[in-house]
Protein backbone atom coordinates (compact mmCIF):
# COMPACT_ATOMS: atom_id res chain seq x y z
CA UNK A 1 0.00 0.00 0.00
CA UNK A 2 1.40 3.33 -0.77
CA UNK A 3 1.09 5.69 1.77
CA UNK A 4 2.01 9.60 2.43
CA UNK A 5 4.46 10.45 5.71
CA UNK A 6 2.27 13.14 7.89
CA UNK A 7 5.48 12.95 10.30
CA UNK A 8 9.10 11.51 10.16
CA UNK A 9 8.98 7.59 11.35
CA UNK A 10 12.25 6.63 12.22
CA UNK A 11 13.24 3.41 10.28
CA UNK A 12 10.95 4.46 7.42
CA UNK A 13 11.02 8.15 6.16
CA UNK A 14 10.34 11.92 6.53
CA UNK A 15 7.70 14.29 6.63
CA UNK A 16 6.00 14.11 3.35
CA UNK A 17 7.72 10.88 1.93
CA UNK A 18 6.39 8.57 -0.49
CA UNK A 19 6.51 5.14 0.93
CA UNK A 20 5.29 1.64 0.08
CA UNK A 21 4.52 -0.52 3.20
CA UNK A 22 2.49 -3.51 3.87
CA UNK A 23 -1.40 -3.38 3.95
CA UNK A 24 -1.81 -4.62 7.67
CA UNK A 25 1.63 -1.80 8.91
CA UNK A 26 -0.02 1.08 7.16
CA UNK A 27 -3.59 0.23 8.01
CA UNK A 28 -3.24 -0.59 11.81
CA UNK A 29 0.00 1.26 12.77
CA UNK A 30 0.70 4.26 10.58
CA UNK A 31 -3.08 5.41 9.50
CA UNK A 32 -4.06 4.37 13.09
CA UNK A 33 -1.61 6.50 15.18
CA UNK A 34 -1.73 9.39 12.40
CA UNK A 35 1.75 9.05 11.28
CA UNK A 36 0.78 8.81 7.73
CA UNK A 37 -2.37 8.81 5.04
CA UNK A 38 -3.54 7.10 2.19
CA UNK A 39 -1.35 8.10 -0.89
CA UNK A 40 -3.64 9.28 -4.10
CA UNK A 41 -2.53 11.44 -7.15
CA UNK A 42 -4.07 14.58 -5.75
CA UNK A 43 -2.17 13.73 -2.28
CA UNK A 44 1.27 12.53 -4.05
CA UNK A 45 1.35 16.16 -5.65
CA UNK A 46 0.59 18.12 -2.48
CA UNK A 47 2.81 16.44 -0.59
CA UNK A 48 5.32 17.02 -2.82
CA UNK A 49 5.03 20.82 -3.07
CA UNK A 50 4.88 20.88 0.69
CA UNK A 51 8.06 19.15 0.64
CA UNK A 52 9.73 21.38 -1.61
CA UNK A 53 8.62 24.33 -0.57
CA UNK A 54 9.79 22.91 3.24
CA UNK A 55 13.23 22.84 1.90
CA UNK A 56 13.53 26.33 0.62
CA UNK A 57 12.44 27.28 4.20
CA UNK A 58 15.06 25.75 5.49
CA UNK A 59 17.59 26.66 2.87
CA UNK A 60 16.60 30.53 4.02
CA UNK A 61 16.78 29.75 7.91
CA UNK A 62 20.60 28.13 6.84
CA UNK A 63 21.45 31.22 5.08
CA UNK A 64 20.44 33.74 7.64
CA UNK A 65 22.10 31.67 10.62
CA UNK A 66 25.04 31.68 8.74
CA UNK A 67 25.04 35.90 8.47
CA UNK A 68 24.01 35.84 12.07
CA UNK A 69 27.03 33.79 12.97
CA UNK A 70 29.18 35.91 10.83
CA UNK A 71 27.81 39.26 11.97
CA UNK A 72 28.72 37.39 15.46
CA UNK A 73 32.14 37.23 14.98
CA UNK A 74 33.90 39.65 17.39
CA UNK A 75 30.83 41.81 19.65
CA UNK A 76 30.47 42.21 22.97
CA UNK A 77 27.88 41.93 25.21
CA UNK A 78 27.55 43.00 28.57
CA UNK A 79 24.74 42.09 30.98
CA UNK A 80 23.82 42.89 34.95
CA UNK A 81 23.19 39.94 37.42
CA UNK A 82 22.91 39.85 40.94
CA UNK A 83 26.34 38.93 42.35
CA UNK A 84 28.20 38.69 45.61
CA UNK A 85 30.94 40.73 46.79
CA UNK A 86 33.94 38.60 45.67
CA UNK A 87 32.02 38.11 41.74
CA UNK A 88 30.36 35.25 41.96
CA UNK A 89 27.00 35.42 40.35
CA UNK A 90 23.94 33.89 42.60
CA UNK A 91 22.73 31.99 39.14
CA UNK A 92 24.99 30.97 36.51
CA UNK A 93 24.38 31.80 33.48
CA UNK A 94 23.44 29.13 30.45
CA UNK A 95 23.23 29.07 26.86
CA UNK A 96 19.50 29.84 26.58
CA UNK A 97 20.02 32.54 28.64
CA UNK A 98 23.40 34.08 26.49
CA UNK A 99 21.09 32.95 23.06
CA UNK A 100 18.40 35.34 24.57
CA UNK A 101 20.92 38.10 25.35
CA UNK A 102 22.26 38.06 21.73
CA UNK A 103 18.27 38.36 20.44
CA UNK A 104 17.48 40.78 22.90
CA UNK A 105 20.75 43.21 22.58
CA UNK A 106 22.64 42.23 19.25
CA UNK A 107 18.74 40.66 16.97
CA UNK A 108 21.03 38.05 16.40
CA UNK A 109 19.14 34.42 16.76
CA UNK A 110 21.43 32.26 17.39
CA UNK A 111 20.01 28.71 18.43
CA UNK A 112 21.18 28.27 22.24
CA UNK A 113 22.77 24.52 20.49
CA UNK A 114 25.02 26.10 18.67
CA UNK A 115 26.76 27.99 21.72
CA UNK A 116 29.75 26.14 22.88
CA UNK A 117 29.66 26.63 26.76
CA UNK A 118 31.34 23.62 28.71
CA UNK A 119 29.35 24.59 31.89
CA UNK A 120 27.41 27.69 33.20
CA UNK A 121 29.01 30.80 33.97
CA UNK A 122 29.21 32.08 37.56
CA UNK A 123 31.42 34.51 37.85
CA UNK A 124 31.67 38.28 36.86
CA UNK A 125 34.02 39.17 34.35
CA UNK A 126 34.68 38.73 30.17
CA UNK A 127 34.44 35.84 29.07
CA UNK A 128 35.09 34.43 25.50
CA UNK A 129 32.17 32.43 23.76
CA UNK A 130 31.95 30.62 20.89
CA UNK A 131 29.10 29.90 18.96
CA UNK A 132 29.62 27.32 16.01
CA UNK A 133 33.61 28.70 15.67
CA UNK A 134 32.87 31.97 16.08
CA UNK A 135 33.99 34.08 19.15
CA UNK A 136 32.57 36.80 20.81
CA UNK A 137 32.69 38.27 24.49
CA UNK A 138 30.03 38.31 27.42
CA UNK A 139 30.74 40.71 29.83
CA UNK A 140 29.45 40.00 33.42
CA UNK A 141 28.47 43.16 35.82
CA UNK A 142 27.64 42.57 39.26
CA UNK A 143 24.01 44.33 39.55
CA UNK A 144 23.88 46.84 42.06
CA UNK A 145 21.66 46.26 44.49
Amino acid sequence: MKIILTQDVSGLGRKYDVKDVSDGYARNFLIARGLAELATEKRIKAAEAKKKQTEQLKEIDKDILEKNLTELEGIKVSVEEKANEKGHLFAGIHKEEISKILKEQKRLDIPADLIELEHPIKETGEHKIKASGKEFILEINAKKQ
